[in-house]
């Protein structure tokens, strides 16, 4: 059954090619792109001509994660014309590179602002209406960065997506992942379920490491230089040197069609990471912990969507 699906941060990347995907799929897909009248206004028109080319509904919306304001109006706006809204995927995110120390703390702040609290922002605005129905799917697009293993140089990025602010090389996709498992337990009786996909290094396609921003304090950036003056291009390059050579980004894209499109209460966590850096595993053991600690509380209801 065609699915009304809204996906945060499908101007380009991961999001893109799962708006894309879904919509090849027959769901109706709403790609979240900022800026749609002035940066990213070719995106836009690409993604019109997409939809047109390939005869499928992809259109696009404009929650803006930043603004509570701007995602309450966009989720309204899909809601309005889509009739409802069946499934939320959290795509949005930032890549900086560079070493941590030389980042200010408002430039950790932006990256936890679009990672984090982004998500909160348009959950807010989601969630009623999935509760609403009873029923509902919410995605999030972590990282093996999250539990897997971690290069220097793009620490804050991979921080925003951890569970602390304590671990510089891990803090911000964690954060957003325990948000998700929290999210996941709070939502379970009211039939929403929650799942992640989590996509490794595609480094041949998307080259979060080259397009990565750079922090604007150059000051420290000398010291840095003297000693690891090749670090950031061995950060972007060695990620790459065990992935496969025919690895495609389109495989995450085709993972996400899979979750959103099998039965309800039966989406596990997808890792879809060819270079293998230990993310599952260890996921592995935090979901088994998890589900431990839940029974021992007697609230293991929790751990899956109740049925109708």
């Amino acid at each position: 059954m065609s699915k009304v699906i809204v996906i945060t941060g499908a101007g380009s990347g991961f999001g893109a090619l799962a708006a894309r995907a879904l919509a090849r799929s027959g769901h109706i897909v709403c790609a979240a792109v900022r800026n749609t009248t002035t940066r990213n206004a070719g995106r836009v028109a690409e993604a019109a001509a997409y939809a047109a080319g390939h005869g499928v509904d992809l259109r696009t919306a404009e929650p803006d994660v930043l603004s509570r304001d701007s995602a309450d109006a966009a989720i309204s706006a899909v809601v309005t014309e889509a009739g409802r809204l069946d499934v939320l995927l959290h795509g949005a995110g930032h890549m900086i590179t560079g070493p941590t120390e030389v980042f200010t703390p408002e430039e950790l702040a932006a990256v936890h602002d679009t990672d984090v609290l982004g998500t909160q922002r348009v959950n807010r605005a989601a969630l009623p209406q999935l509760r609403s129905r009873r029923h509902g799917l919410v995605v999030w697009m972590g990282s093996t960065s999250t539990r897997g293993g971690t290069p220097p140089c793009p620490a804050p990025s991979f921080a925003a997506k951890s569970a602390s602010f304590a671990s510089s090389a891990s803090s911000a996709k964690s954060f957003m992942d325990a948000l998700a498992v929290s999210c996941a337990a709070d939502s379970a009786r009211f039939r929403i379920e929650t799942t992640s996909g989590v996509p490794g290094s595609f480094t041949s396609v998307i080259n979060h490491f080259v397009t990565g921003r750079r922090p604007a304090d150059r000051s420290m950036v000398p010291d840095y230089e003297e000693l690891c003056a090749d670090l950031m291009e061995q950060v972007s390059q060695r990620p790459a040197v065990p992935t496969p050579a025919d690895a495609d980004a389109a495989q995450v894209a085709d993972a996400i069609v899979r979750l959103v499109d099998a039965e309800h209460g039966k989406r596990p966590r997808v890792h879809i990471d060819p270079g293998d850096d230990g993310s599952e595993a260890v996921s592995a053991v935090a979901d088994r912990v998890r589900a431990d600690f839940h029974g021992r509380i007697v609230l293991d209801d929790l751990l899956t969507p109740h049925a109708a």
